[in-house]
């Protein structure tokens, strides 16, 4: 019988997934209008074409994963809480609970934390004091390799924090520093360069990249399909894999899907202007796999 949880690859085929549906984090055309510019989105999404983009991003989902769970409206949370990927990192001992580096999301993790008791999730810690770490940050580049962002949203504490709680089972723990890129009211995750694809195969846009931790994942046999400038901007660095080789990304992005189809990808795309594009949160960042294969 198969655990209910852990999640130490960003890869291997998705089991369960936590989600939240916009209609229980943007909650209507009035509170997205009361939120949308304190919280840096571009423009204000439309609520009744992001239920309908949504709706269609989890029928992509449902070929691959069987298992889903929600995330309730709550009032600590706000139109970010529908980027679950952000408050929780999942591993096989168990959920760390984030502190959110962007001030407004900061009561994420404690809305999630009774709905992972509810599924049966023990926690294994939490990221506390002056520590800040935000999931988007936190790249697993196979089970026992474990690459951390350090920028305006994670910060060293939480870095500290995170590699003690993952001593027992992360053998290889890489720091990578970010750059400023467009400063700290933007939004740039680690995941903002790189996204596994399979255990041998990365979509990354090395203009952003450390030089050191761009030849490190040559050397751990990767290969880097490289997102080109023109496609950045919409996302196209940001590809959620639900199964090895098979992954869900923003349409609009042509040579990018035909770099990754050319090397045996599947490749399933979905509008986002509403959901994904407004709140600079890709396909990643709309899930949480709680089991992967």
């Amino acid at each position: 019988m198969l655990p209910n949880f852990g999640s130490q690859s960003e890869t291997g085929k998705i089991f369960n997934i936590l989600l939240k549906h916009p209609k229980d984090a943007f909650l209507s055309d009035e509170n997205i209008e009361k939120h949308w510019q304190k919280l840096n989105y571009s423009s204000a999404p439309e609520f009744d074409k992001a239920v309908e983009e949504y709706d269609s991003f989890v029928k992509i989902l449902k070929k691959e994963v069987h298992e889903f769970y929600y995330l309730p409206k709550d009032d600590r949370t706000g139109l970010d809480s529908i980027y679950t990927h952000d408050p929780v990192i999942i591993t096989k001992k168990g959920a760390i609970l984030c502190t959110m580096g962007k001030f407004d999301r900061q009561g994420e993790p404690g809305a999630i934390a009774p709905i992972l008791a509810d599924i049966g999730i023990p926690v294994l810690g939490a990221i506390t004091g002056d520590g800040t770490l935000e999931g988007g940050d936190v790249v697993w580049l196979n089970e026992k390799t474990l690459a951390v962002g350090m920028g305006y949203r994670t910060n060293f504490e939480g870095i500290r924090q995170l590699k003690d709680l993952t001593s027992d089972f992360v053998d290889n723990f890489i720091v990578v520093t970010l750059p400023h890129w467009k400063g700290p009211d933007d939004v740039l995750h680690l995941m903002s360069m790189i996204s596994p694809v399979d255990d041998d195969l990365a979509v990354i846009y090395s203009p952003l990249m450390p030089v050191p931790f761009r030849q490190g994942l040559i050397e751990l046999g990767i290969k880097l399909i490289e997102v080109p400038d023109a496609e950045y901007d919409n996302m196209a660095c940001n590809i959620l894999a639900i199964a090895p080789r098979k992954v869900v990304m923003l349409t609009g992005n042509p040579n990018t899907k035909k770099m990754l189809e050319a090397e045996g990808v599947t490749v399933y795309e979905y509008e986002g202007k509403e959901i994904s594009f407004k709140g600079a949160g890709g396909p990643t960042c709309l899930t949480r796999p709680l089991l992967r294969e």
